[in-house]
């Protein structure tokens, strides 16, 4: 079992910026992934970015060039620097880690922005 802890959100004005962090249990090891899925009311949650095999990331394109996922500063952590918030950003905000093939979410944050 690996539990995540998430961290950040909050509300903010579009323009802005806010960072999320995930860590998840300490001692787990084979964590392959972490990411972070969003979803916003009356939607279905969606990958916002991925973080896997050394260091690779991907991204949504609707985020490409404003949100950066990174390592966290403990092991199996990670963070999500997100820059040019939009109104279309507000959602609430699950961190995801892979594990043996088995996926595993957070809690959530909420992620509100105004326009």
């Amino acid at each position: 079992q690996v539990q995540l802890a998430e961290s950040g959100g909050g509300s903010v004005e579009a323009g802005g910026s806010l960072k999320l962090s995930c860590a998840a249990s300490t001692r787990i090891l084979g964590i392959s992934e972490m990411a972070w899925y969003r979803q916003a009311p009356g939607k279905q949650r969606e990958l916002v970015a991925r973080i896997f095999e050394e260091l690779q990331t991907a991204y949504a394109p609707s985020v490409q060039g404003r949100f950066t996922i990174s390592e966290g500063a403990a092991k199996n952590a990670v963070d999500l620097e997100m820059d040019n918030l939009k109104p279309e950003d507000t959602g609430v905000y699950y961190c995801n880690a892979i594990r043996g093939g088995v996926p595993f979410w957070g809690q959530g944050t909420q992620v509100t922005v105004a326009s």
